[in-house]
């Protein structure tokens, strides 16, 4: 059990340092908490239950870096990213644990190449034109994109920031907003996570304290992180845990 907690709280640290910098966390965290003898299902939920506070610490701190975007206001995404967020963590508990087992590999793939498309290949038009996505358009996105939130950690903030880099925000400023919504969505998700689902407390603890200040440590980071290094960690880590997660299904 000692080591376990160990490996969770060295998990825990580094999760929050890349959640606050790009997102994938819960890349760290989901196959520590496998490690530890949980069962796909109850890891993600977990995963989501730890790394809550530090999401939302690294949100806080990073809040002034954030912004609407599409024309919408902050606001409009915040109670967009709540309802998804719920009803995707009602979805996961009505998914039984071997179908959600055999989605894994395929949800963090999915997640990993919508990112990395965001970041390399899809350019918006030059001389300042705006980007050919209409607030319904993206209103739609970022409720999907929460409902998946909701449904499955792993990705959320890759998913986010090609979403948000997509209609216009640069790097930093669609990470700062990234980590704001994401935080949101997972208010939902956590409530009913913990009225619905039983936890191990320790493991949760070991995850969560550490992420927070790995967390809080990232938020500065990405204040001078150059931003191409930025997409590059980003894509090696969802590339690394795609071929990993489908070695292991």
């Amino acid at each position: 059990m000692m080591f376990h907690v160990a490996v969770l709280a060295a998990a825990g640290l580094l999760a929050g340092v890349m959640n606050a910098l790009a997102g994938g966390g819960s890349f760290v965290t989901f196959p520590a908490l496998l490690l530890a003898g949980l069962d796909p299902r109850a890891a993600n939920v977990t995963s989501t239950i730890a790394l809550f506070p530090s999401q939302a610490a690294s949100g806080w701190t990073g809040r002034g870096m954030a912004a609407g975007a599409a024309g919408l206001s902050l606001a409009t995404l915040f109670i967009v990213s709540v309802a998804g967020g719920a009803i995707g963590a009602a979805l996961l508990l009505a998914t039984p644990v071997s179908a959600f087992t055999h989605l894994v590999p395929w949800l963090i793939l999915f997640s990993t190449v919508v990112f990395a498309w965001g970041s390399f290949f899809k350019r918006n038009k030059a001389g300042g034109e705006k980007p050919p996505i209409s607030p319904r358009i993206a209103v739609a996105l970022q409720f999907l994109i929460s409902v998946y939130g909701g449904y499955f950690g792993g990705g959320i903030g890759f998913l986010m920031l090609a979403a948000l880099t997509a209609v216009g925000l640069g790097a930093r400023a669609a990470g700062a907003t990234k980590n704001v919504l994401a935080g949101v969505v997972n208010v939902a998700a956590v409530v009913i996570f913990l009225l619905e689902s039983k936890q191990k407390w320790v493991l949760v603890l070991a995850l969560g304290v550490f992420a927070i200040l790995g967390g809080q440590a990232g938020v500065l980071v990405l204040r001078f992180l150059p931003e191409k290094i930025l997409r590059l960690v980003v894509c090696a880590a969802g590339a690394a845990l795609t071929i990993g997660m489908f070695m292991r299904a």
